[in-house]
């Protein structure tokens, strides 16, 4: 989840009457709680009033292994071709430099290298979908 969408989310509950909103997607857990009651009592005219004060907390889990991230804004492709099988699959054992996939940007076609051996532990985006710079492409342990 970009911190765009996390900020609209925040702004969205913001706004609303909601007491509690929890999202947990790729690592990411957002905990939202908004609009509590307080009482604050003034000592000079003995009078109580109620505050609304809000609380939002966001956390980001620590995900086990190391992340690919996309190094360029394009369309992600699992495969040489439509035809072809993906390069990598979850649960797949990758050593460092072997292709992970090809990220097409203005008609070039780049590929995708795994910096380190381990295995394919999630693969965070789908065949022919668009990317972002540094947004997360696999999570290798």
């Amino acid at each position: 989840m970009e911190l765009e969408q996390i900020l609209q989310i925040i702004d969205h509950v913001s706004q609303s009457k909601l007491t509690s909103l929890q999202y947990e997607a790729d690592g990411v857990k957002l905990s939202l709680k908004c609009k509590k009651k307080t009482a604050h009592i003034s000592s000079s005219e003995e009078t109580v009033t109620e505050k609304e004060e809000e609380e939002i907390f966001f956390q980001e889990e620590k995900t086990e292994g190391k992340v690919v991230k996309s190094p360029l804004v394009g369309t992600f492709y699992a495969a040489s071709s439509e035809d072809a099988a993906p390069f990598v699959t979850e649960g797949e054992r990758v050593k460092k430099g072997q292709v992970l996939a090809i990220v097409e940007a203005m008609k070039l076609m780049n590929e995708i290298e795994s910096e380190f051996d381990g295995h394919i532990a999630q693969i965070y985006v789908e065949n022919g979908q668009p990317v972002e710079y540094g947004q997360k492409l696999f999570r290798i342990k």
